[in-house]
């Protein structure tokens, strides 16, 4: 089989170097920090949720984002200091409007497909990761944002996913912890939360059990390939020569797509989350144990465990900044205040991360313009939710590919290949 060589170790690299694995390849992985999922995959909201699949391509996101534009704690927010490539992503974004329906659809299924691999993989190889299954309860405040959600349930539905409309009666039930007034909501039972962190770096040690080579703390330089084989430099001037490369890079994809003469428009936005430590029995009590997307605020949450309750969100288009801001994390602590008044928050652990997102909303997945270079990446806000069927489509797309040096029949007599 071949020797492929996959740049970078989050969520979705390290997923896909399990799927390869599996079909029987020679696998290198290699990650610029000493462990797996340390980086975008390290602290985002905690959903696998397919009812979360609806993509940003709506009219309704870019009149937010103007709206927006100059409030510091608003969910989206935008720097309007210009560059070619904030102004390219959001010219595209523009152009794939039309395409929002067939694209959310498209990303349910994805969604609903991914349960099986991840669920299948976690329990092979034992990894425990604060897998909750007690679905997602979506909630809404008024009118508006309530009949909104009702047409993109339509869409749901016909990728597959059921959710159901409840009553703020409903919602009580299904949540006790939830304070506050609201009009309704919709929940889905089937989606689940995880530790992200947990379950990269888990399945990182599965990976190596499997023969993986991780390389760790290396950040590849420079790649090159001319379609036969591909050859890396790295940052500890070591180099590194496979059959094939895999980009699975996140945020940094595009500078990489760019050396193996691809391009791929991924932008960084910046998302945040912060850890709540549940030290005290009353918090533990008081913190949801079922997950939440607050429609307004755009913030999830999700229940890690006993001890810990996350709450994550916003989007911030910035470029490559991850200075955390006080003044994007205040929200999420005073949401938690108000909706959850039980908990403390007197320790709180803050993050933010690089979302790597394609205009379209929807994921790169399978070959470049050369025929030993792949992709997996461009996720956006359902990396997560979306890597383990993702890695699955690329090792079928790695699977139709027959490296140069492995000659096929017609090109072999006798056991000698032909020139």
């Amino acid at each position: 089989m071949s020797h492929l060589i996959i740049i970078g170790g989050g969520i979705t690299g390290t997923t896909t170097a399990y799927a390869l694995a599996r079909q029987g390849h020679q696998v290198t992985l290699i990650e610029k920090h000493r462990y797996a999922g340390m980086e975008t995959s390290h602290a985002n909201g905690g959903q696998l949720s397919a009812s979360n699949a609806e993509t940003w391509t709506h009219p309704s996101t870019l009149v937010k984002g103007i709206k927006w534009m100059f409030k510091a704690d608003a969910p989206l927010l935008v720097n309007p200091k210009p560059s070619w490539h904030k102004l390219s992503w959001f010219a595209e974004f523009a152009a794939s409007i039309p395409k929002y329906r067939d694209n959310t659809i498209a990303t349910t299924r994805l969604a609903i497909a991914a349960r099986e691999h991840l669920f299948g993989w976690a329990q092979e190889e034992g990894i425990d990761f604060d897998l909750r299954q007690q679905g997602i309860l979506h909630i809404y405040r008024d009118r508006a944002g309530f009949e909104h959600a009702g047409e993109v349930s339509k869409l749901l539905a016909a990728g597959g996913l059921e959710r159901r409309a409840v009553t703020p009666q409903e919602m009580q039930a299904i949540e006790p912890t939830l304070a506050g007034s609201y009009h309704g909501g919709y929940y889905t039972e089937s989606d689940s939360t995880g530790d992200i962190h947990k379950f990269t770096y888990g399945l990182s040690l599965a990976c190596e059990r499997r023969g993986v080579r991780l390389l760790t703390g290396q950040t590849v330089t420079r790649v090159h390939s001319d379609g036969r084989h591909a050859k890396f430099w790295l940052s500890n001037g070591e180099s590194v020569t496979g059959d094939g490369v895999v980009v699975c890079a996140g945020v940094h994809s595009r500078r990489l797509a760019a050396q193996l003469g691809d391009r791929l428009n991924v932008y960084p936005v910046k998302g945040y989350s912060i850890t709540v430590i549940l030290n005290d029995e009353t918090s533990q009590l008081a913190a949801p144990k079922v997950s939440l997307l607050d429609d307004e605020t755009k913030l999830v949450t999700s229940r890690l465990g006993q001890d810990r309750f996350r709450v994550a969100g916003t989007a911030e288009f910035n470029g490559f900044n991850l200075d955390i801001r006080a003044d994007r994390i205040r929200p999420l602590i005073e949401w938690v205040n108000q909706c959850f008044p039980g908990v403390s928050t007197r320790r709180v652990e803050p993050w933010a991360g690089l979302r790597p997102m394609m205009p379209d909303m929807m994921p790169r997945v399978g070959p470049g313009r050369l025929p030993n270079v792949f992709y997996n990446t461009g996720h956006g806000h359902l990396g997560w939710t979306l890597s383990a069927i993702t890695a699955h489509q690329l090792a079928g797309h790695v699977n139709d590919w027959q490296p140069a040096e492995q000659p096929d029949a017609l090109q072999t007599v006798a056991g000698l290949r032909l020139a």
